[in-house]
């Protein structure tokens, strides 16, 4: 990256979007779901000049998309299972992630406490191994510590029976605010983005895909807004929710469809910095059942997580079970000198992952599940995509639109574009952003943030670093319609303190109020903001 973007704030006024959206008559592809996958196709696919309409049935990053564990990774975990490819392809996307959006996603040290001294140089050999697979992507050399080295960088750690560390580096991210940096870099583009626009119908003609019927979900029940676009192309990037596109796929051709996903759970809980005063991450790769479990800084707090467990229900809002959260809390207990209690924690948070089966396969531990991404054509055209993680969200999107390519349902594209180009706000190459460990702020706008102060209310806090003239920037500039798109991924005040979330709520539904005549789901909001606050027993 050698220059700062110089994008202008794009406008995102919903009234003009549903006007384009009803001139609107064909496109050359049509992409389903504003999840990581979904963003990342429309902004290749506009990149190499096809036009481009993505709808998104929720919020941008609205389900697992901004429920991540944070971290830009090439995955330690699927290193121990041998899965070297996947680890080599994301070793090397993290690279190209941190390089495009370095206002959003930078370097991360992690340590591994050691409290058996066999586990010092085994853990320190496989992340040698982690080192040499990134190459020239490498973010910095592993490291061995001393139970003194161990400490001393790792403030918080229990030091009972510790033997020393491991260090080694990946990355963290804000997983909801690269989403809608994804959305508007490629509006910028020229593509055309909506959220809270479901597809209700996949058109067909001749037995083939050849567009989507839309609906405006925030249209008044006794006026209803819908409409149509044909596309040669249409692709389902709709995470966990795959599955019911795809049955809208098969309802048009009387076929019955077979899942392809398996959601599986994953919970984080959020306790204050002073359980790990540290920039770095604590990492425990085996705990006393198998599991994995990480301890990151993150604006400010504290993310504690993350658990697998199978789910078969796909809630929008799914909730966390005791039982995980004791696990949580039990495992920390063992690693951190003072050990948090379920009162302590300040935000509760799940993510549905969408895991990928077998053809042949109806359940099973999602350990064993594919964690790849796959892309799947039907015999109609609907091309699917889900699996894999946010670290590699750009090359799946490449691996899509090759499919779509070798298909026919595209013609030949001019090359891939996006392994190096920033993103929206990226500064310049050589600048260096302030640490996700700290405190939300302008930080997270890049070269957005003389605007976003630009607005009234830039000296207004509401709480956590949010601004009044950040809600009004998530508003005008960044699709926000209600104060959950606000305090959930505009800002993440949800995921950090559901207290105080709820405490600023009213004053933004009054911003809300001001500038596009609702409350923003007030009273919603603070339903879910309750939700978030209770540790389930």
């Amino acid at each position: 990256m050698s220059q700062a973007t110089s994008y202008l704030p794009v406008r995102t006024d919903r009234t003009q979007l549903l006007q384009s959206l009803d001139a609107l008559h064909e496109v050359d592809l049509i992409v389903i779901g504003g999840g990581a996958s979904g963003l990342g196709v429309a902004l290749d696919a506009r990149l190499r000049g096809l036009s481009v309409l993505l709808l998104e049935s929720n919020d941008f990053a609205g389900g697992t998309s901004s429920r991540a564990t944070k971290l830009v990774h090439g995955g330690v975990r699927y290193l121990a299972q041998g899965n070297i490819s996947l680890v080599r392809e994301a070793l090397h996307e993290r690279r190209a992630l941190l390089n495009n959006a370095p206002h959003l996603a930078q370097p991360l040290a992690f340590i591994m406490p050691a409290y058996r001294p066999w586990t010092l140089p085994f853990y320190g050999m496989g992340l040698k191994i982690y080192d040499a697979l990134a190459g020239a992507a490498s973010l910095g050399r592993t490291e061995w510590l001393g139970r003194a080295g161990t400490a001393q960088q790792l403030p918080g750690v229990n030091t009972t029976h510790l033997y020393g560390g491991v260090k080694y580096w990946d990355g963290q991210f804000d997983d909801a605010r690269l989403a809608l940096t994804l959305a508007k870099t490629a509006a910028a583009q020229g593509a055309l983005m909506l959220n809270y626009c479901p597809v209700v119908e996949v058109l067909h003609q001749d037995g083939r895909v050849c567009g989507v019927r839309w609906q405006d979900a925030l249209a008044p029940a006794d006026a209803p807004r819908t409409g149509q676009v044909r596309a040669r192309c249409v692709v389902n990037a709709t995470g966990v929710w795959v599955d019911d596109v795809r049955r809208l796929d098969d309802a048009a051709r009387g076929q019955q469809v077979q899942p392809m996903v398996a959601p599986s759970q994953g919970v984080h809980l959020v306790v204050d910095r002073r359980f790990l005063p540290s920039d770095h991450a604590l990492l425990v790769p085996h705990t006393r059942d198998g599991r994995v479990l990480f301890a990151v800084p993150w604006l400010g707090h504290v993310i504690l997580g993350t658990t697998d467990t199978p789910r078969q229900q796909i809630d929008r809002e799914p909730h966390a079970l005791a039982e995980e959260a004791a696990f949580i809390l039990n495992e920390s207990a063992r690693v951190l000198a003072q050990a948090p209690k379920a009162s302590d924690v300040l935000s509760v948070w799940v993510g549905l992952r969408p895991l990928v089966r077998p053809d042949a396969q109806a359940d099973g531990a999602t350990k064993t599940i594919s964690r790849e991404h796959t892309v799947r054509i039907s015999p109609s055209g609907l091309v699917t995509v889900t699996g894999g993680k946010w670290t590699t969200y750009r090359s799946m999107a490449q691996d899509v639109l090759q499919h779509c390519m070798r298909a026919d349902l595209l013609d030949a594209l001019p090359a891939c574009r996006t392994a190096n180009f920033p993103l929206m706000g990226a500064p310049g190459a050589g600048a260096v952003g302030t640490s996700l460990a700290a405190m939300p702020g302008l930080q997270a706008y890049g070269t957005e943030s003389l605007a976003v102060q630009a607005l009234p209310g830039a000296e207004i806090e509401l709480g956590l670093g949010l601004t009044e003239s950040m809600v009004r920037y998530a508003v005008r500039h960044e699709y926000a319609r209600c104060v959950e798109d606000v305090l959930a991924r505009r800002h993440r005040m949800l995921f950090l303190n559901a207290a105080q979330a709820a405490q600023a709520a009213p004053a933004v539904s009054a911003i809300l109020q001001a500038e596009i005549g609702s409350d923003g789901q007030l009273e919603s909001f603070l339903a879910l903001a309750r939700q978030y606050g209770q540790v389930p027993v």
